[in-house]
């Protein structure tokens, strides 16, 4: 039987989609969340999308039969002067993904993540990053996929995976 969904590169068409995706991740709680507008508004997390697709941003696209997108993974090279919520440090990406709600527990956010992972090690990087809130179940999923948390902090823990 065929998969229910594919999995493509990102492409500088995909901004709004991953800006959606933003929203889904940052509005993991069920029944809560804040408006796109005012997320996208937010440097916090407007830099994970703003100028998307610039060198060094890498990231996959799941779509559905017709081509309807699902979820993303994507990574960028975050300044040290403007760090993500997941920055570890010059030379690591930082991952973002997020799923609509109706496929997550379906393997969408791991196949995602497990092609994310296998680019970026083909592109030569060593350790790649993620941020977590507490409470979140996708925790469960990055340490299933060798993520450990290397740094705990208010509500949520900066995650590593080696890459080689």
């Amino acid at each position: 039987m065929p998969p229910a969904f594919s999995v493509r590169a990102a492409t500088q068409a995909d901004g709004v989609f991953l800006a959606d995706m933003v929203v889904e991740a940052a509005n993991w709680r069920p029944g809560g969340g804040r408006p796109k507008h005012e997320l996208i508004a937010d440097s916090e997390h407007s830099r994970y999308v703003s100028g998307w697709m610039r060198p060094g941003d890498a990231g996959f696209v799941a779509e559905a039969p017709h081509a309807e997108p699902i979820g993303a993974a994507w990574y960028r090279m975050l300044p040290r002067t403007e760090p993500g919520f997941g920055y570890v440090g010059t030379g690591v990406p930082e991952l973002i993904i997020g799923v609509r709600p109706i496929w997550r527990a379906h393997g969408v956010g791991r196949a995602l993540l497990q092609r994310l992972c296998e680019h970026a090690r083909s592109q030569g990087f060593g350790r790649i990053s993620l941020s977590v809130e507490r409470g979140n179940f996708a925790a469960t999923l990055y340490r299933s996929e060798g993520f450990a948390v290397v740094e705990a902090g208010h509500g949520r823990d900066t995650m590593v995976k080696r890459l080689r």
